[in-house]
């Protein structure tokens, strides 16, 4: 009897062990859309690429057939932020906007406003009715200049500058 030669040798054991496991637990695998199955086939024969057999699996996930159960909360990851006054801002028929205009972070990211415009600027922010309110509220700020302030609650912040109040932004938090 010839012996099987080793790179045939490993996938069939491996195949084999993976369908005496899905065999014990058969109502799971029955929830498991042929597609899928066929994929998982494909993509270890090299068939289906990488980017497909996980697409898969991410489908799997969003309609429930996997859950995914975690014992810990996930904390999102606080990424601070930056938003340039540009040169050019003062100008109101100009196109110098907030860079981003709405900018989305999650809570505890501190933004940085930097004014890169040849005129000093401010950042005032406005309640839900475009009045100033005391949320946050800087200085005015020279060419060069930087004002920092940290979003600690979500919700959606609009600010302008007082000097500028064509010149209005967003700020979004998750």
């Amino acid at each position: 009897m010839k012996h099987l030669p080793i790179k045939i040798f490993i996938p069939v054991l491996v195949f084999s062990i993976l369908l005496v496991s899905l065999s014990a637990n058969v109502a799971n695998a029955e929830s498991i859309p042929e597609w899928i199955k066929n994929n998982a086939l494909w993509y270890g024969q090299g068939i289906v690429s990488e980017s497909e057999f996980i697409n898969a699996i991410k489908f799997l996930i969003d309609n429930g057939v996997i859950v995914i159960e975690s014992t810990e909360e996930i904390a999102p990851i606080v990424v601070d932020a930056m938003i340039l006054i540009p040169n050019g801002n003062f100008d109101v028929s100009g196109s110098g906007f907030y860079l981003p205009l709405n900018l989305e972070i999650f809570r505890g990211a501190t933004v940085t406003w930097v004014n890169e415009d040849s005129v000093p600027h401010n950042i005032q922010s406005q309640d839900e009715f475009g009045k100033v309110s005391d949320v946050f509220n800087s200085p005015p700020l020279n060419t060069g200049d930087r004002f920092e302030f940290t979003f600690e609650e979500a919700g959606v912040y609009n600010y302008y500058c007082s000097f500028h109040p064509w010149r209005v932004g967003l700020v979004t938090v998750k």
